[in-house]
């Protein structure tokens, strides 16, 4: 039984990411800063709570503002979103290579944030622990409620409404999308912004809402993780919630077994990367990308 909420909690990081890059790909582009995203989320959520609570701790050394957390998911949503956009100009307009960027970005977001905290905590490991986190509801951060929730909001977005139908148009067919006036760039460039800002939110959620702080890789390649669970769900909602369950059952089981001992540390922490080497090794060939993925729209 101990097991289920830890796997709800290791799911939750990898569905926000993985929704997101379904949008993403959805449209067209593809999007490998994931990772990095969500580093960039979790370092801008701990971050800001952490120094929007100093004041308070100055008067108080047990204060507790209600607000803050929730000021510090926003922003790492907004930083997500940020570096969303940036990816989505430089590949849409100036028609970057898409796994190259995306690269890069991933390489950044392993070296920026140790200058960071070296500059704001004297150490490149760690930010100082938070005491405002998010609230629970009924034993779960409110991220873990959203998360699950954006399964039918995006099911229905997808599927049921015009702008769904126009993004799945500028991912298969962005010529014919194009002659009947349907902006192609801008469909995808609010695709990608809207993919960096869910990844943004799965950070908040590990650095406020799983543990209390930021810490140096903690995203422990849930970025890459989560383009596997997108791609084993075939870009649909549904089978990315399967296909995340599955993943999250796999990285609280390696927890748990090296919580007893059972295995090495190493072993247990490989688990769930071997998982998703022998998924994607089961469905690669049948899996059905978006036919425009990948391809710069002239």
């Amino acid at each position: 039984m101990a097991l289920i909420p830890a796997m709800i909690r290791s799911t939750t990081p990898l569905l926000l990411t993985a929704l997101g890059g379904m949008l993403c790909e959805r449209s067209g582009v593809v999007n490998i800063a994931l990772e990095g995203m969500i580093l960039f989320g979790s370092l801008t959520a701990a971050v800001v709570a952490h120094q929007l609570e100093l004041p308070f701790l100055a008067e108080d050394p047990n204060a507790v503002v209600g607000w803050i957390p929730w000021v510090a998911v926003l922003a790492a949503a907004g930083v997500g979103g940020g570096i969303g956009a940036l990816q989505a100009w430089v590949c849409l307009w100036y028609r970057a290579d898409q796994i190259v960027s995306g690269t890069a970005i991933n390489l950044l977001a392993l070296s920026l944030p140790s200058l960071v905290l070296q500059v704001l905590y004297n150490n490149s490991t760690s930010s100082e622990g938070v005491r405002n986190r998010l609230p629970l509801w009924l034993g779960y951060s409110p991220l873990v409620y959203l998360a699950f929730a954006l399964v039918p909001l995006t099911g229905w977005f997808l599927f049921r409404s015009v702008w769904g139908l126009r993004l799945r148009a500028v991912g298969e067919y962005p010529q014919a999308a194009a002659s009947v006036g349907i902006p192609v760039l801008w469909v995808r460039f609010w695709a990608v912004v809207a993919s960096g800002v869910l990844a943004g939110l799965a950070g908040a959620f590990l650095s406020l809402g799983f543990l209390n702080q930021f810490v140096r890789g903690m995203s422990a390649g849930k970025g890459f993780i989560a383009l596997a669970a997108m791609i084993f769900g075939q870009w649909h909602p549904l089978g990315i919630l399967g296909a995340t369950l599955l993943f999250g059952l796999a990285d609280a089981w390696a927890i748990q077994l090296e919580g007893q001992g059972i295995l090495p540390a190493v072993l247990t922490q490989a688990i769930p990367f071997l998982i998703t080497m022998l998924v994607l090794a089961g469905v690669i060939r049948r899996a059905q990308p978006p036919a425009a993925l990948g391809k710069p729209y002239e």
